[in-house]
């Protein structure tokens, strides 16, 4: 909750500054809009997709995924993977996450709105494809994100950007829309107006993403780092990185919502929710000393 808080009264701070200097220089004259009525249509947009998508977050992976959710394990390998979580919830001070298992290539996920009430799945192909030890720096991996609260700082994140996108791309648009139809007498948006706000919608939501995906890929190493302390050292993280990027594993069977919290990500560069498997491999070897 705290959070949530920070980054809400951060961006609504910001969104502030940026009115009281439209104000000082009397931006709503020029673009035909009144930008106080703008920037909180933005705010309300930026955050309701973001917000919506993280609350769901949970319904949706076990929608499209088709995990088995481990309420009682019906085998050694079930009771081991919950365990498992258990001990690093534990160890993270965290509630127990929901536990589950899914048909798919090496990779496990997190998720969830709050820290208490998440869920960790596993694929059979991490199962089948990795020793134990990789598993469990695997697992740990994902319960540090959960600790860390990354479901939440980049479901707020991405609010942020699009708050800016949408107000950035309707102001440009009237600036536009008014350039072209100097001398008219008709009034509200024209063409221009919308052409334009489409385009740059496009755009600034292009250079959002960049921005968020620079985010994520920070998260990643820090979960990476959470892994190896609460396993006691990066070795096993380090093997489990290396065995995945040996795999191919890029995250490509999980819709796109839940590859942020992926143990492993597209490849794209500055669109890539993940760091190369090398460079995370030599931050935890650094840490290794």
């Amino acid at each position: 909750m705290k959070r949530i808080m920070l980054f809400v009264l951060t961006n609504v701070a910001v969104m502030a500054v940026v009115g009281l200097i439209s104000s000082l220089f009397g931006l709503g004259r020029y673009v035909g809009t009144n930008t106080g009525q703008l920037m909180i249509y933005s705010l309300l947009v930026g955050f309701t997709g973001a917000i919506v998508s993280l609350l769901m977050s949970k319904t949706a992976a076990k929608m499209t995924m088709g995990l088995k959710v481990i309420n009682q394990p019906s085998n050694a390998d079930e009771a081991w993977i919950v365990d498992t979580v258990r001990k690093f919830a534990d160890k993270a001070g965290i509630g127990m996450p929901e536990v589950a298992i899914y048909e798919g290539e090496a990779n496990a996920f997190a998720t969830g709105a709050f820290k208490n009430s998440a869920l960790v799945a596993v694929s059979t192909g991490l199962l089948r494809g990795m020793t134990r030890e990789e598993v469990e720096a695997v697992i740990g991996h994902e319960v540090a994100h959960v600790a860390n609260g990354d479901m939440v700082t980049m479901a707020l994140i991405q609010g942020v950007m699009n708050t800016f996108v949408v107000f950035a791309s309707r102001i440009v648009g009237s600036l536009v829309d008014g350039a072209l139809r100097r001398g008219s007498d008709s009034s509200g948006p024209g063409i221009g107006y919308y052409v334009t706000t489409v385009v740059l919608d496009i755009l600034f939501g292009f250079l959002a993403g960049i921005v968020v995906a620079w985010f994520s890929r920070q998260r990643e190493f820090r979960a990476d780092r959470g892994s190896a302390q609460m396993m006691g050292s990066p070795r096993d993280m380090i093997n489990a990185l290396a065995r995945l990027g040996g795999m191919h594993a890029e995250g490509q069977d999980m819709p796109k919502n839940l590859q942020t919290m992926a143990i492993a990500g597209n490849i794209g560069k500055l669109f890539a929710t993940h760091p190369p498997m090398e460079e995370r491999i030599a931050a935890l070897k650094a840490q290794q000393g």
